[in-house]
This record gives C-alpha cells, sequence and structure tokens, in this order.
C-alpha cells in the first residue's frame, strides 16, 4: 500500500512549537505550588495573560463583539475547569497516573468533534489517535494502569473531559472571529472563573511572595502566546489532529528534562517514539483513498 506524507501547513508547525513551549513549564508550575494556591495562581496568570493579549491587541480590542465575548468566556470556563480539575485531582493520585487519565482527551476529542461539530475524523487520524494514546500510556508508565477507580480518578477524568471540550470549543468558535479579541475574553474568563471559585473551594489568597508573582508572569506570557496560536491555528487545523500533536507535550517535558540531566527509562523513549509515529500517521493519506475521495468528488 503507497502512502502519501501531507506536508505540515504553518499552522500545524505553530501548534509543536507551543507545544514544546508546554513540555518546558512543569519545573516553574511545580516550584509556583509551593507558593500558591492552584485556583488563585491560575486565576493570576490568566489574568495577566490577557492583559498581555490586550496591550497587543491595542486599539482592536474596541471592536470587540458580543459573541467574542459569549465564545471568549465558554472557552476559558473550559480552560479553567481543566486546569481545577487536574490540580485538585493531583491532591489524591499520583503525577504518572494523572497523566495518563488526562491523555483520555486524545481519543475524547475526535469522539466531541464527531459529535459537536458532525466532523467524523479521517481514518488515518483514528490510527494516529490510537499510537499517540498508546504513547502516553507507556509514558505514564505501569502505576498508571492499576484499574482501582478513585475519588482523585474522577476529578482527573473530568479535567480530560475539559481539555477535549476546550480543543472542539475553539474549533467551533474559532471561525470568523478576531483571534486576539477572543484570546482576551477566553484568558480573562478563565482567570475570573478560577478566582471566584476560591471561596467555594475553601482556598485563601497566599502570602505575598516575588516567586509566585514571577512565575505566574512567566507562565501568563506563556498562556498568552500559547492561547493566541490556538486560537488562530484552529481555524483550519481539525480538532483531532490538533490532539495529536499537543499530545507531544510529555515528550517535549522528558526532552527538556533529559537536557537538565534526568535519565529517560526505555518506557518513556517507547513512549516518545509512538506519539512521533501517530503524528506522522495522522498525516499520511493512502493513496487509495485519495483517488476514492477524488472519485466521490468529481462525481458527487
Amino acid at each position: 500500500m503507497k502512502f502519501r506524507l501531507a506536508t505540515p501547513t504553518p499552522q500545524e508547525l505553530a501548534l509543536t512549537g507551543v507545544t514544546a513551549l508546554w513540555g518546558g513549564t512543569f519545573l516553574v508550575l511545580h516550584l509556583a505550588m509551593q507558593h500558591s494556591g492552584p485556583l488563585f495562581f491560575v486565576g493570576v496568570r490568566f489574568l495577566m495573560a490577557a492583559f498581555m493579549v490586550a496591550c497587543l491587541a491595542g486599539r482592536h480590542m474596541a471592536g470587540v463583539t458580543r459573541r467574542e465575548i459569549r465564545s471568549g468566556f465558554i472557552i476559558g470556563i473550559a480552560l479553567s475547569v481543566g486546569y481545577v480539575f487536574q490540580s485538585a485531582g493531583l491532591q489524591f493520585v499520583s503525577s504518572s497516573r494523572s497523566a495518563f487519565i488526562t491523555a483520555l482527551y486524545v481519543p475524547l476529542v475526535p469522539l466531541f468533534q464527531w459529535a459537536i461539530l458532525r466532523k467524523p475524523p479521517h481514518f488515518m487520524s483514528w490510527i494516529g489517535i490510537g499510537l499517540a494514546f498508546a504513547g502516553l500510556i507507556a509514558l505514564a508508565g505501569p502505576e498508571a494502569l492499576n484499574l482501582t477507580f478513585s475519588h482523585g480518578d474522577l476529578l482527573t477524568v473530568l479535567a480530560a473531559c475539559a481539555v477535549a471540550s476546550e480543543i472542539v470549543l475553539i474549533s467551533l468558535f474559532a471561525q470568523g472571529v478576531d483571534s486576539r479579541r477572543i484570546t482576551v475574553c477566553q484568558l480573562a474568563g478563565g482567570g475570573l472563573f478560577a478566582l471566584l471559585l476560591m471561596p467555594i473551594m475553601g482556598e485563601h489568597v497566599p502570602a505575598f511572595s516575588w516567586i509566585w508573582v514571577a512565575c505566574a508572569a512567566a507562565l501568563g506570557s506563556l498562556s498568552a502566546l500559547v492561547q493566541l496560536v490556538m486560537n488562530w491555528a484552529q481555524k483550519s487545523v481539525p480538532p483531532s489532529k490538533a490532539a495529536i500533536i499537543y499530545a507531544g507535550e510529555p515528550v517535549w517535558g522528558g526532552l527538556v528534562g533529559w537536557i537538565a540531566g534526568d535519565q529517560l527509562p526505555a518506557t518513556t523513549l517507547l513512549g516518545a517514539g509512538l506519539i512521533v509515529c501517530g503524528v506522522l500517521a495522522s498525516e499520511m493519506r493512502p493513496r487509495w483513498l485519495v483517488r476514492k475521495q477524488q472519485h466521490l468528488t468529481e462525481n458527487g
């Protein structure tokens, strides 16, 4: 069987770039959590990011529409819920198990895409999704395969659902809006939502520390860049393909750790290889499928 390998688009390359940046944030986030609660930190980080993008947008913010505000806040809530549930789940489960359960967003995205957008993923996308998910399981390690189900597991499953929802919602609302304005709205909405949850969840404002301020500013800058790129790129990149690209986050995180001196076990290398194969598989198009699609188009 002959395959044609599709050339990555600038949008796909941009998503790969922000995924690589994501992979290098674990050390900063770990340091921040020693000085601040998750809700407060997420709220401050997102509001800082919203301010940065608003400054970048400048006079373009004057044209913000109700649709952009409404859509941005919906995406922002999904974004914030994902962070909140994952942080809450980490109080009860190990990081490896959390990584495995959160990885459920990879197979969930095409299902949500099919249900919400009425767009079934391409055949090769399903193969890529399967390979990427297998890679994420390998990265999580054997502990994550424990089949018992706890309160922390449920919270992390909800986080995975929120992440999958965010990816699909961005594709749903990205068309016909200004990427800068909707980014400001979703970051502001997510930040405010996290701060409003603080009294409900019993979290208090932490003591002032330049450490959490610096971490929030650094990750806020990253969030501003990442959300801008996602809102721009996912106007043309399908949610299922975006999910496969995002699955490379732990690969980049492992690479950063390796550069810093960490030893990478065989399962990590296997997982990284499977994720890379998943990305490549999603770009492949069997020639017989291409010819069949062309035939259907010509006779449609």
